[in-house]
C-alpha cells in the first residue's frame, strides 16, 4: 500500500474546531511533527481540508 509523509508547518491556533479535530485525527499535534499515513481517499480528503497548515514531504 502506498504511504504519504506529512508535516505540520503552521499552528492550529486560530483555525476552526473542525480543522483542529482533523489535525488530531491525522495525529499531528505538535509543530514540525512528521507522520507517515496510508495514501487513501479518506486521508487525502483530510489533508485537503488542512492543506494550508501541512506540507507533503514525500509520496511513495
Amino acid at each position: 500500500m502506498k504511504r504519504i509523509k506529512i508535516k505540520l508547518v503552521r499552528s492550529k491556533i486560530g483555525c476552526s474546531k473542525k480543522q483542529a479535530l482533523t489535525l488530531k485525527s491525522l495525529k499531528l499535534n505538535k509543530l514540525n511533527k512528521v507522520v507517515e499515513l496510508p495514501k487513501n481517499p479518506q486521508i487525502m480528503g483530510m489533508i485537503r481540508k488542512v492543506s494550508h497548515l501541512v506540507k507533503i514531504l514525500e509520496e511513495e
